[in-house]
């Protein structure tokens, strides 16, 4: 019976190995199939990607983001096509009642256009913002001097900054120039304080941490979030930003253009 045992206990050890290196290879296998997948999809998006600025580039943008023709990473079309099934019938027929004309373009040709567009889409909404790598040339659109002459005059900028002071050198301390762009329209932090008289006649001081309608909430001078209903306190909030936040209000176009142009030359 010892010697059964032993033969058994051998059986099922061998049966387990086996088992997991079944395990691993199937594991294995899967990986490369989903790598070989991941490799083609990104070979037939990149083919798209030169066919799409070639044939559509010219209406939908080389990025397919609009030009004369209409953005279509917002298209519902592209949102729900499958495998070039709408995308396909689109590009074949055109649509003539609004100038786009139909393409000579065979089936392989449409699935890689297919497969870009989805893949612009995917990065479009999985994107929490503009990439960094975003060419500045798509920013510099301003004129640097008009730019100096808002930051000096109109603009009242140096009320509060100084390109020798808090702005020196400002373009080389951020990554990218979106990013300055974006610290420039929103700025980061918090500037906004708030005095809450509280019914017992206690107050309360501190950095504000939410503030709606409804409620108002602090951090007060010992590092506590305490947050009160504004019907039931009396409450005064100073915002440090409240003026360069009114000048966004008032900004042309031109006038954002020109003075990042400006902005970005200060490095």
């Amino acid at each position: 019976m010892s010697g059964f045992g032993t033969v058994a206990r051998r059986r099922i050890r061998d049966i387990g190995i086996a088992g997991i290196l079944a395990l691993l290879l199937s594991g294995a296998q899967r990986s490369a199939a989903r790598q070989q997948g991941g490799a083609d999809t990104a070979a037939a998006a990149e083919r798209g990607r030169k066919q799409f600025a070639q044939s559509c580039g010219f209406c939908h943008g080389a990025d397919a983001t609009g030009a004369r023709g209409p953005d279509l990473m917002r298209s519902p079309l592209v949102a729900h096509d499958v495998k070039g099934d709408q995308i396909g019938q689109v590009i074949r027929q055109g649509r003539p009642d609004k100038g786009m004309p139909a393409m000579p373009l065979s089936d392989a040709q449409i699935l890689d256009i297919a497969a870009f567009l989805h893949a612009r889409a995917a990065e479009a909404a999985g994107s929490a913002g503009v990439p960094k790598a975003y060419p500045v040339e798509k920013l510099l659109t301003g004129n640097a001097e008009a730019g100096k002459a808002f930051f000096n005059g109109a603009g009242g900028c140096t009320k509060c900054h100084s390109v020798t002071g808090d702005l020196a050198s400002v373009a080389s301390k951020h990554s990218s120039p979106i990013e300055l762009e974006a610290r420039m329209l929103y700025p980061g932090g918090k500037h906004r304080t708030a005095v809450v008289a509280l019914a017992s006649g206690e107050q309360v001081k501190g950095a504000v941490e939410h503030a709606d309608d409804f409620v108002i909430a602090v951090r007060d001078e010992k590092g506590w979030y305490r947050s009160f209903r504004r019907d039931k306190v009396k409450v005064e909030i100073e915002d440090r930003l409240a003026e360069h936040r009114d000048l966004l209000g008032k900004l042309t176009q031109k006038d954002v253009h020109n003075l990042f142009a400006y902005i970005e030359t200060l490095k």
